[in-house]
């Protein structure tokens, strides 16, 4: 990232100097000032420290889950084309006892955000620091209140009528499913305001010695046994929390297949491309037309490319391979970049 070491071990420096760095190395950094500290400062705990006042509707929050987070979990929360579902697998008993009974049942594999979380905080401060995706920090206090309200209707913690505020939060909480699933055997600091321990759990340590063997996963089939009810992530349903494992082969080449009849526009949404690019605008990967402009004509490379994965070239944050898209929407894909990515 930087093109001179000394200079990137300055900047490491200075950001681990902290805000008093000024005081202790003279001419190294500066105090941060009351709004920097601001900016950083909007975590949330558990006891709603750090929580701002506001307050949003359901209804609110049904419109802005439209418009700004449908399209990546589904209008009702359900959607695992993308992530792994919000909702789902919960009941009103565990409403009652704070304990998702299924997180028990050998019988209902998937895990659905509301059947994990156990503290309100968590999803208030995760949507308001990092959604929606493609604009973080975007959405106002109130506009959080409305959206967390809505996902939680859709576990009936809300009514369909309900409110969330810095007011009743709390009593929400009372609410959540599984509020009382959390184990309190370990601290993130030191003492006992969160039932923890006094000692905190990571001590900081740097020791490199006396380290465990590398844990090795026995129940995973076997290569040749993977397929053997063909791929089971081609199989998924678009909604609902149980998501199929991807089951090629991980040496199989893909099978040659006829021409592709769907439009690549299609292809780009069921293959969930639009999670990480789109046509004009950079988003968590390159933009198409970007990726058409540098790779013009090179269809073959770039169909390599989309089936192996990789980073390095955009940036650090990798694309995964894609051993199950099938040969035929691949070439589709890699022509129409190759081609200028025209809509």
């Amino acid at each position: 990232m930087f093109k001179s070491p000394k200079r990137a071990l300055v900047i490491a420096l200075v950001c681990a100097l902290g805000a008093n760095a000024a005081d202790k190395f003279p001419g190294i950094g500066r105090t941060a000032t009351p709004a920097e500290l601001k900016a950083w400062d909007i975590d949330v705990r558990p006891d709603f420290k750090g929580l701002p006042k506001g307050r949003g509707t359901v209804a609110q929050g049904e419109t802005l889950w439209e418009a700004k987070c449908a399209g990546c979990h589904g209008s009702f929360g359900e959607s695992n084309e993308v992530f792994s579902p919000l909702v789902g697998g919960t009941t009103q008993d565990d409403i009652k006892t704070g304990h998702v009974a299924r997180l028990l049942d050998p019988s209902f594999p998937g895990r659905t955000t509301l059947m994990k979380v156990s503290h309100i905080s968590t999803l208030w401060d995760y949507i308001n620091r990092a959604m929606p995706w493609t604009a973080p920090k975007s959405l106002k206090p109130d506009e959080v209140y409305a959206v967390t309200a809505y996902l939680l209707s859709l576990a009936d913690v809300l009514p369909a009528d309900g409110e969330l505020s810095d007011e009743n939060i709390a009593d929400v909480q009372k609410r959540l499913p599984n509020r009382n699933g959390k184990t309190w055997a370990h601290s993130m600091w030191p003492g006992t305001e969160f039932k923890g321990t006094v000692k905190p759990d990571v001590q900081g340590s740097n020791c490199m010695k006396d380290c465990g063997a590398s844990p090795r996963v026995a129940s995973l089939l076997p290569d040749y046994a993977r397929d053997a009810s063909g791929n089971l992530a081609q199989q998924q349903r678009l909604i609902g929390p149980q998501r199929g494992l991807d089951t090629v082969p991980k040496n199989k080449p893909a099978v040659a297949t006829a021409p592709a009849t769907k439009p690549v526009a299609e292809l780009l949404q069921q293959n969930a491309c639009y999670a990480c690019h789109q046509i004009d605008t950079k988003l968590v990967g390159p933009a198409f037309k970007d990726v058409a402009v540098k790779y013009a004509g090179q269809a073959d490379y770039l169909a390599g490319k989309i089936r192996k994965g990789g980073n390095g070239v955009w940036g650090s944050i990798p694309m995964p391979e894609q051993p199950a898209l099938p040969d035929a929407e691949l070439k589709a894909i890699a022509a129409w970049l190759a081609a200028g990515a025209k809509p």
